[in-house]
């Protein structure tokens, strides 16, 4: 029982997260609100890909979408939003 002076926990004991953060800038300093189109390289377990950004190979969650390697994704935040693209002859 929580009388309210021990942090609520989630479920599997883990505790529960606390308040988000406000952002008092104009853009997020940690992302500045941008997403980038990115081609997903490969597909890796847990949710994962790597990704080629024009630049380099980077390691995303693609666990919002549905990709596969050749697909073009938005990335925000290291966390795939949008697929944009589709490899060819694949809806």
């Amino acid at each position: 029982m929580n009388d309210g002076t021990a942090p609520a926990r989630a479920a599997g004991g883990s505790q529960a997260p606390g308040p988000i953060p406000l952002c008092h800038d104009e853009v997020c300093i940690t992302c500045s609100d941008t997403a980038v189109e990115v081609t997903v390289v490969r597909l890796l377990p847990g949710g994962l890909a790597v990704v080629d950004t024009g630049d380099h190979h980077e390691e995303v969650s693609v666990a919002l979408v549905t990709a596969r390697p050749g697909s073009r994704i938005l990335v925000h935040a290291g966390e795939a939003i949008a697929v944009t693209q589709r490899p060819a002859g694949q809806r």
